[in-house]
């Protein structure tokens, strides 16, 4: 293998990456036996939540009983969702048989004798209501999610298809806060209700055997790359790509791969940061172990002052707790937040 099997960029999915097969069976199996018709997924930049999106997508444009659209909360999502089913061939020609008249919206082709509908809600129930005639689900996807008009205007027709039992289902991944954010829009209620699934760290065993495997290393030079990823999916593949670069130089892989990180991730987290977030975490990286106690004790905080931060710094991807420690779940983030951090 000449080329470089891992990647860089965000969103690309490589030549060498590892699935969470544990949690795509969960969502897979939950979508096809509808126990569940919504999945928001979360977890830091680089958590490789667009691969893991990817794959159920995939999975499911296979299936010849689903179709699969992908929208952007960029642009009008609803018109998105109607002018994506009717550019389907397959789809269209159901659509000329039910005598669903797209044209004012200018979608399809006019249908004589047939009244043209002007309402954008009414269109997508009728072009559902004869998916559901010829046993067909539909899967949509929205990467990057975020708390904006499109979005909210989306969901809130989308809750309507869900209630009048419509074969709809919805997956969507973003960041813990924009998520949060939308679920908390008093109007949609449906959200509120749906799964939120943070992605796992990738398995250190697997990391390690990827990298004997393709890197060339022995199984203990393995192991000890794949504990300096902590698990973390961009992590994986930055070190990788930077191991395959300059495969007699781990000093140089390692500094470049510190850089890559704070530069490609770590600023844009830090930025988003409020300052007594950063100020918890500088007491987190002051404290090898980890353990809370000691953390709170440099804070000068109690257990119920302590506990909403480890909360939302968790649910952000940053630390972990295990068993009163906190952990950052980030690899050198604590060497990240030493050299940034600026007490006001």
């Amino acid at each position: 293998m000449n080329k470089n099997p891992y990647s860089l960029v965000f969103g690309i999915e490589p030549t060498e990456y590892i699935s969470r097969i544990s949690q795509q069976n969960d969502i897979v199996e939950s979508l096809r036996n509808s126990s569940q018709r919504v999945y928001m997924v979360t977890g830091v930049r680089g958590a490789g939540k667009t691969v893991f999106m990817n794959e159920i997508k995939n999975y499911f444009a296979k299936q010849k009983d689903w179709e699969v659209v992908e929208l952007s909360t960029e642009r009008d999502m609803l018109n998105g969702l109607a002018s994506k089913l009717s550019s389907k061939d397959k789809l269209s020609d159901i659509f000329k048989s039910a005598k669903i008249n797209l044209s004012f919206l200018g979608f399809g082709v006019e249908i004589q004798g047939t009244n043209p509908i002007v309402d954008i809600e009414i269109a997508l129930q009728k072009m559902l209501e004869a998916l559901k005639k010829a046993k067909k689900n539909l899967l949509v996807v929205v990467d990057e999610v975020v708390d904006n008009k499109e979005m909210r205007e989306f969901a809130s027709v989308f809750q309507i298809l869900l209630r009048e039992k419509l074969p709809v289902n919805l997956l969507m991944t973003g960041l813990y806060e924009n998520i949060d954010d939308l679920q908390n829009e008093k109007n949609l209620t449906f959200l509120h209700r749906a799964p939120k699934v943070s992605l796992n760290p990738l398995s250190l065993g697997t990391i390690a055997e990827n990298y004997r495997v393709n890197l060339n290393v022995d199984i203990q030079e393995a192991i000890k790359m794949a504990q300096l990823t902590k698990g973390y999916s961009y992590a994986f593949q930055v070190l990788g790509y930077l191991a395959w670069s300059y495969k007699d130089d781990m000093d140089k892989t390692r500094i470049l791969f510190k850089q890559y990180l704070e530069e490609y991730v770590y600023d844009k987290i830090w930025s988003e940061l409020s300052m007594k977030d950063r100020r918890v975490l500088f007491a987190i990286a002051q404290v090898p172990s980890g353990k809370i106690l000691d953390i709170r004790n440099i804070l000068e905080m109690k257990p119920n002052e302590f506990t909403p931060y480890k909360k939302r710094l968790i649910r952000k991807g940053i630390i972990y707790d295990e068993q009163g420690y906190a952990i950052f779940a980030l690899p050198l983030f604590d060497e990240f937040v030493n050299e940034n951090y600026i007490d006001e």
